[in-house]
């Protein structure tokens, strides 16, 4: 076992601004209307301890949609679909939109592409609410639309690709630069016009270059963040090509992977962008002792 270890945390770990403004602002107006009921359609954002949290404020994470509802019924940072935008007024909330400003930039490229006579692909997983956000606001406009992240899926409407005029490509932006570029690749190989708007946010961009270069130089990473964080779950996949990596939500899983942390001299630490400050801290605390 090394006699000392260094445990170095990034730079870019936790709440990105999106997710900071979100709860912020949801966490104000309940404050502001303590006698209003606030209701968040879907889980605002992929990490069960903040959802606690907020439960704890008295605001209330809601799957379904009442047909009858008062007071407020928030969006969530993935934003949402037309359609489900209409039934929150038709169900008599006030709508609190907090669709997180990244999310909306894809969604707008995508209808302008759209209205532009581009075939759309969209670099996502469809099953993920951000990309069928993305993809009713895109079809408002226009069917041809292609969602995948593999481009064996692509292969399957190559002809349809080919007879276009014109591919434009958009991207979820949690998405990996590694998935985005083959996809490109393949399209320009078929398409005889084809335009690429990275809508991979920012914040998701430096967390993964600087998650690559910590990998490379620690023995360990452990990256913090919920299971179902698209965005965290790359962060692992990212450090798992360079070096031993754990993925957890919470530091009480830190005694399942002891053995390991004992033989590690140079721990590395990331975090999602929808991981809480605090739970960061415990675990940089936990790893200390």
């Amino acid at each position: 076992m090394p006699e000392t270890k260094k445990i170095t945390l990034a730079k870019y770990a936790g709440f990105c601004y999106g997710v900071k403004r979100a709860v912020d602002t949801v966490v104000k107006l309940k404050k502001e209307n303590p006698d209003k009921n606030v209701y968040i359609l879907g889980e605002l954002i992929h990490n069960s301890q903040v959802i606690d949290e907020l439960g704890d404020y008295g605001i209330e994470t809601i799957n379904e949609l009442p047909q009858n509802g008062k007071g407020y019924c928030v969006v969530r940072t993935h934003g949402q679909t037309p359609k489900v935008f209409g039934q929150i007024q038709n169900a008599g909330f006030e709508v609190c939109d907090l669709t997180c400003p990244d999310v909306k930039k894809v969604q707008q490229r995508a209808i302008e592409l759209v209205k532009e006579g581009y075939y759309l692909v969209i670099v996502g997983k469809e099953e993920h609410p951000e990309v069928a956000a993305i993809k009713a606001n895109a079809l408002q406009y226009s069917d041809r639309i292609l969602v995948s992240t593999l481009i064996s899926d692509l292969e399957q409407h190559e002809q349809e690709l080919k007879e276009a005029k014109k591919v434009g490509v958009v991207v979820q932006t949690t998405q990996m630069l590694s998935t985005l570029n083959p996809i490109v690749e393949y399209l320009t190989s078929i398409s005889k016009e084809i335009r690429v708007i990275n809508t991979i946010c920012p914040s998701t961009s430096k967390r993964q270059e600087e998650a690559a270069q910590m990998a490379q130089n620690n023995d360990l990473m452990i990256v913090v963040g919920s299971k179902n964080s698209a965005n965290t779950t790359h962060l692992a996949d990212i450090c798992r090509e360079f070096t031993k990596t754990i993925h957890i939500e919470s530091e009480k899983e830190l005694e399942q992977y002891k053995d390991i942390i004992s033989m590690s001299k140079d721990i590395g630490i990331t975090a999602g962008a929808s991981t809480p400050q605090s739970v960061i801290d415990k675990v940089v605390e936990k790893l200390e002792d």
